[in-house]
This record gives structure tokens, sequence and C-alpha cells, in this order.
């Protein structure tokens, strides 16, 4: 059975050139939304960042980055999986202060990923950090965040459904957010996996936000994996609408208040990784040289899969697919970029 597939009855609502505008339009728009919510400024950002620097994300800890040689520098280059740790970095370098932030592109290549309809080996998002104030590590500020992102992907829905009219086809999203930890919604449904247990809740409650995720539940297992050196897996989480196209869960955006110096020290042991501490990101960190930061990653092939109406990430990003998912396309009439 192949990883990708279309549902019955499925047809794009916009042709093909339609929708390379519409994902222009939905970029412009959202960025602007969420730099006027959030308080950002854009900034450029590296594709690539030195293996020995330790600011490459490290995701699961399991996937193999794609690495090459700079013969001129003698030194091994990765490139990107996020820039997570790389934002903090950035924050501290160009000065910015409590109330502020930076947003910028994110292109990066996972190529241990598994494709099918929602993940692809090319991966583009807005990458996003804000500077906060220590009183602000609470879950009510978080909260607050998780909103504001939320009303920013409502209001770009809105005025994309008045310049495309077509779009009025599609539910709009919610911009009420129902929160709820991975532990409550474990205890919930303790006999679903972590995805069944998101579909179970999204499709009754739309739009949610599942919070601390990374740390092992009563179950022994983590609803997710997160590395250990960005989010406070107390204080992060993850923005799921209800993807009616697909009849599922549908993460858009994974984020958190970031570590700092005592939840950092507590989370590189408890997850086996006290060999970081070498590295020149994690002693700046430990040693308060870093600013308080919350940040995340909001998928921009996602969200434009989500506003239009698509089956498919290959419908809103160019990528390289696997002949089966190629064929599974083409006997469904659905163009893959």
């Amino acid at each position: 059975m192949p990883n990708s597939y279309i549902p019955q009855g499925y047809a794009p609502i916009l042709g093909l050139y339609d929708t390379q505008k519409a994902i222009g339009l939905i970029k412009r728009l959202f960025e602007d939304h969420l730099c006027g919510a959030l308080n950002l400024r854009r900034v450029s950002a590296p594709l690539f960042v030195e293996a020995a620097s330790g600011l490459n994300d490290d995701l699961n800890g399991v996937e193999r980055p794609v690495s090459f040689d700079i013969p001129f520098t003698g030194r091994e280059a990765q490139v990107v999986h996020s820039l997570a740790k790389w934002k903090r970095m950035a924050l501290y370098r160009f000065g910015f202060h409590a109330g502020t932030g930076l947003v910028t592109d994110m292109n990066a290549i996972r190529r241990d990923e598994e494709l099918d309809n929602l993940h692809s080996v090319y991966v583009d998002q807005w990458d996003w950090e804000k500077v906060i104030a220590p009183r602000d590590r609470t879950e009510e500020y978080l909260r607050g965040v998780v909103r504001a992102i939320v009303r920013a992907i409502c209001d770009t829905q809105n005025i994309l459904r008045n310049i495309y009219g077509e779009m009025c086809a599609l539910t709009p999203l919610s911009d009420r957010v129902t929160f709820i930890s991975s532990q409550e919604l474990e205890d919930l449904y303790p006999n679903l996996t972590p995805k069944e247990r998101e579909n179970e809740f999204v499709r009754k409650h739309k739009t949610v936000f599942i919070s601390q995720i990374g740390a092992p539940l009563r179950s022994g297992k983590p609803h997710d994996g997160r590395a250990p050196d960005y989010d406070d897996w107390s204080l992060n989480g993850d923005i799921l609408f209800w993807n009616e196209v697909l009849g599922c869960a549908f993460e858009v955006s994974s984020m958190g208040i970031r570590v700092d110096p005592e939840t950092l020290d507590r989370q590189l042991t408890a997850a086996g990784c006290d060999n970081r501490r070498e590295l020149t990101f994690h002693k700046m960190l430990l040693n308060g040289e870093l600013p308080q930061t919350i940040g995340g990653g909001i998928g921009q092939s996602r969200l434009c899969m989500l506003l239009l109406g698509k089956a498919h990430i290959g419908e809103v990003q160019s990528s390289v697919w696997d002949p089966e998912t190629i064929r599974v396309c083409h006997e469904a009439a659905v163009p893959l970029l």
C-alpha cells in the first residue's frame, strides 16, 4: 500500500497556475500577519552550518543531516534540519531585546523523511524566535502566543477567501484553540497511538494545541520526540487543525519556550546527551549568556496545503517523489509541481 493516497472524489479547487499565484499570496499575507502579531523582523539565515558548532537541530536524534566538506576551510558543514538553535544565537548577536524577535525562511533537506501526503525530503517553513523576559516563562504566556499565531492563520484564510471565491467551498478554520497536554491526551485515549489520539481529539475540537512534548509519559513513552536542547519539554507543543480534505489532524507548527540553563542541564542528562555540553552553543546557554526566548517553525507548504484545500504536499512544493507516489497522483489527475 502506498504512503501517498488521494481521497475518493478529490479534485483541486484551483488550477496549476492559480495555485502558484495563491502560494505566493499566502506567503506574503501570513508573514505580514505573523510579524505584526509577534513583533518580528525579517532576517537572512544560513542554508548550512558548521557541524562542530552544535547549531544544527537534531530533531529526534536519528535523522542524518546532509553533510559535505569545505576544502578551503578544512571543516565539515551540514545542511540545516531547522534553525531552532541558530535563531537564538542570532538574537544574541543582533542585540534584540525582550518583546522583539526575528523571522526567516528556513529551507532544509531531511533525507530520511518517509514520503507521504504531508512529508517531503524538502522542508520549508517560517522559523521565528522572540526574546522574552524571565517572568514570561509560563504556560499563560505560551498560550497567548499560540492564540496570536492561530489568529494570523485565520486572518490569512479570510483574505484568501475574499480574493478566491472558490475557497469558500472549504470550511473556515476555527480560531478558538483547545489546549490539552500530551499526558491528558494519553489519559483520555490510553489504548490509542499518539497519532490516533491526535485524530480523535482534533476531529472533535478542530483547532488544538497539544503541550508538553518530549518527556516520557506515564506509559513510559513520549507523545513525540523532541531534541533536549531547544524546547523546554514542559512549555512547548504543536498547533494542529482538522484537515477536512484528508480527514486527519494536521500539524502546522511545533513551538515552545526555549530551555534556560537549568532546563538544558536537566534535559541533556535525561536524553543521554551530556556530550553536547562541550559545544559552543550549549556552553553559552549553560553559562547564561544567551537570551531567554520563545520560538518555533510554521510549515510554509503545510499552511498552503491547508488553506488551498490540497490533498498532497507535492501540489504546493517542488520535490523528488517515489514512483508509487507519482503513479497515484497521475491516476487521480493531481498535478505535482
